[in-house]
């Protein structure tokens, strides 16, 4: 009997990101619950319920395996800001969705459609002009990756509402 393994298709969200006025785009598999674990670390109350939250699609930025391993000073009932963590500080938590799209669009469609950026704290992103979208979609959509446009999740997993450069 021959027998053919049906692969999954791509699946994408994407949106404007409003940080680098970009497109950006991201695994629409795992975008919500990456969403929701980054909204939960953010929504902490103390410290010690920051450093217990366990996540599975994103790190978290004061949790670490090794207690001594931990910058934070803070004891555990002590009141958590989500915007006084070095990484969010730094603008390194979470990371740039506009960089993923390095990852999840085709090559000639990131050099057809986007310019690489680079930022002097947290690396590169592909910039894709917002004007570019019916015709970038289009693309992608023809080669059998389906894209839905969700604006505030892309911006939720960027760290919009609570990172203090945002």
């Amino acid at each position: 009997m021959n027998s053919t393994a049906s692969q999954e298709p791509i699946r994408l969200v994407y949106g404007h990101a409003e940080l680098h006025d970009s497109l950006a785009f991201a695994d629409a598999t795992t975008a919500a619950a990456e969403a929701a674990e980054i909204r939960a670390i953010a929504a902490a109350a103390t410290w010690g319920e920051a450093r217990r939250l366990q996540t599975r699609h994103v790190d978290n930025p004061v949790a670490f395996d090794d207690p001594d391993d931990d910058p934070n000073t803070e004891p555990d009932d002590a009141a958590f800001d989500i915007s006084e963590v070095g990484p969010v500080i730094d603008g390194d938590w979470p990371p740039m969705v506009t960089s993923r799209a390095f990852d999840l669009l085709p090559e000639d469609l990131q050099a057809r459609f986007g310019a690489g950026e680079f930022t002097a704290l947290n690396g590169d992103f592909l910039h894709i002009p917002v004007e570019r979208e019916a015709e970038l979609i289009a693309e992608l959509r023809g080669r059998g990756i389906a894209v839905t446009r969700d604006d505030a999740l892309i911006n939720e997993l960027d760290g919009r509402g609570f990172n203090p450069v945002g």
